[in-house]
């Protein structure tokens, strides 16, 4: 039994070779390009919405939403960002219904790539809310003393992401796999639908942290840009 879809080769030829991992994150970035397209090439304002651009415009609200709430920002700038986030995961982890496939959320290094997606998106936003000088001066407080901690906090922000995702989905997928050799069919479907719920769980909360820590980001250096002003 593989721990990771890293472990899985599909293809090699001399020091180049395709993993279980790239093959199946290039699948689901291509199909949801596809369905993007298909979806949104049609797209009306007026008359009759589709049942396509009826789902599509659910979702975004939702999203949307969910952004405000945490944030109580205008969800506008990080929609397509901590959108992305939540779709690419949950398509991922529900994909695990089809036979032969393996989410590549259950890789650490596909976790690790999107928490430090993470890791550069707070200083971007940051940095576009407030300027550089106001983002750079929030690691010097209280005290100078205190950047190397606030440095190490980001870092360590960033490895729990990467850890948290990882672990919840290689766990469930070993489970999976032992209950299938050991105990009749029936109760391993019931801990594949679970596992699909608890992947749909793990993208809220995977998009949810980020927004998290996007907004507190921008927060702080709002707070040091009106106490500046005052």
């Amino acid at each position: 039994m593989t721990i990771s879809p890293d472990e899985i080769v599909l293809f090699q030829y001399g020091w180049f070779k395709i993993n279980a991992t790239i093959f199946f994150t290039w699948l689901v970035m291509l199909l949801l390009t596809l369905v993007s397209w298909l979806v949104t090439r049609k797209l009306t304002s007026e008359g009759p919405l589709t049942r396509w651009q009826n789902l599509l415009e659910v979702l975004v609200s939702g999203i949307k939403g969910q952004i405000y709430e945490v944030s109580r920002q205008d969800p506008g700038p990080y929609l397509p960002f901590v959108g992305t986030l939540f779709i690419f995961i949950a398509v991922s982890n529900i994909l695990a219904i089809v036979p032969g496939y393996t989410p590549p959320t259950s890789s650490l290094s596909t976790t690790a790539a999107l928490a430090i997606c993470v890791f550069v998106a707070v200083p971007v936003f940051g940095i576009a809310n407030q300027g550089i000088m106001n983002y750079l001066r929030q690691y010097l407080k209280p005290t100078f003393f205190m950047l190397p901690f606030n440095i190490i906090g980001e870092l360590s922000r960033t490895l729990a992401l990467a850890v948290r995702l990882y672990g919840n989905m290689m766990s469930g997928t070993i489970i999976v796999a032992i209950l299938l050799t050991i105990t009749p069919l029936i109760f391993p479907v019931v801990m594949q639908a679970l596992g699909l719920l608890t992947g749909l769980i793990q993208a809220y909360i995977f998009a949810i942290l980020a927004m998290v820590y996007i907004a507190s980001a921008n927060q702080a250096r709002q707070e040091i840009a009106e106490k500046g002003e005052k």
